[in-house]
């Protein structure tokens, strides 16, 4: 083999290759989300010993088991309350969530808002796809007004939720939005979320051309992608009330929500309580 041809590659000691090849259609953006969180692991020379992954159901849950790490696939809705138990439980760990927006903001929606509220140390990064993609093609809580679905065939009349509003609204201390093809920006906002205790959250813009881009015009690999290349602005500390997706307007992205004195989190919370019984 040539000298300047590697065997493998950087991040393929953070995959579990026997799991290998992945489940994801083309095009979906998935893949680039795993890219950008262990790219940011790497940077961030983040202790792999310390980290754990929980996901929930749908196409994107299926990264907690490509990750080498410690990882739980967990039950519809619920990766947040698992999460909390796990860090609660050690609170050393550097717990992640990473699910899709059907499965954080309709079931799981609760548990996300008080999450937020409550402060709790994780991050939380949402892959949100427009649709469940997964289960049929069915109308989720971000589907965009008049996008057609399943169980939309005229044009979904349901107002979504801005994810982002609806975070900063709840209390994260850190809030941002990119799209999966700006991989590096991802990237780095990740690391920067990850040097934050308290809940973060970032919202990942992700193509399903199988499932949503077949039922709207964008049905090819690079539709969704050249969409958000053509159709996004960088706007940070943009307000977050300001940034809600519509039909003929620019999609902001950036970092909205970087709470600078950090607010206490709920682990330390408890950790004073628990010191506090100790003492009597």
């Amino acid at each position: 083999m040539p000298e300047h041809v590697a065997e493998s590659h950087p991040i393929d000691k953070y995959l579990r290759e026997d799991r290998l090849p992945h489940i994801w259609c083309p095009g979906c953006g998935a893949g680039e989300i795993v890219t950008a969180y262990v790219n940011a692991l790497i940077e961030a020379e983040a202790d792999i010993k310390k980290q754990a992954m929980v996901c929930g159901i749908g196409c994107v849950g299926r990264i907690s088991g490509y990750l080498k790490m410690d990882s739980f696939h967990t039950t519809h809705g619920r990766p947040i309350p698992f999460a909390t138990g796990l860090k609660l439980a050690n609170p050393k760990l550097d717990v992640t969530v990473i699910s899709g927006d059907g499965d954080l903001f309709a079931i799981g929606g609760n548990h996300f808002i008080h999450a937020a509220r409550r402060n709790m140390d994780m991050l939380v990064i949402c892959s949100n796809n427009y649709i469940y993609g997964m289960t049929g093609g069915q109308v989720g809580p971000t589907t965009p007004l008049g996008s057609t679905a399943t169980t939309a065939p005229y044009g979904n009349i349901e107002h979504p939720f801005n994810l982002v509003k609806l975070a900063a609204a709840s209390g994260a201390v850190y809030v941002a939005r990119w799209t999966s093809i700006n991989v590096r920006r991802l990237t780095a906002s990740i690391v920067e979320a990850m040097g934050k205790k308290g809940f973060r959250f970032i919202e990942v813009l992700s193509p399903c051309p199988t499932v949503y881009g077949r039922r709207n015009k964008m049905p090819g690999t690079t539709d969704m992608p050249d969409f958000f290349k053509e159709h996004t602005v960088i706007k940070h500390g943009c307000d977050p009330a300001e940034t809600d997706i519509k039909a003929g307007k620019d999609i902001v992205l950036g970092k909205f929500i970087d709470v600078d004195t950090e607010k206490e989190s709920y682990t330390e919370s408890i950790k004073k309580i628990m010191d506090k019984a100790m003492r009597k």
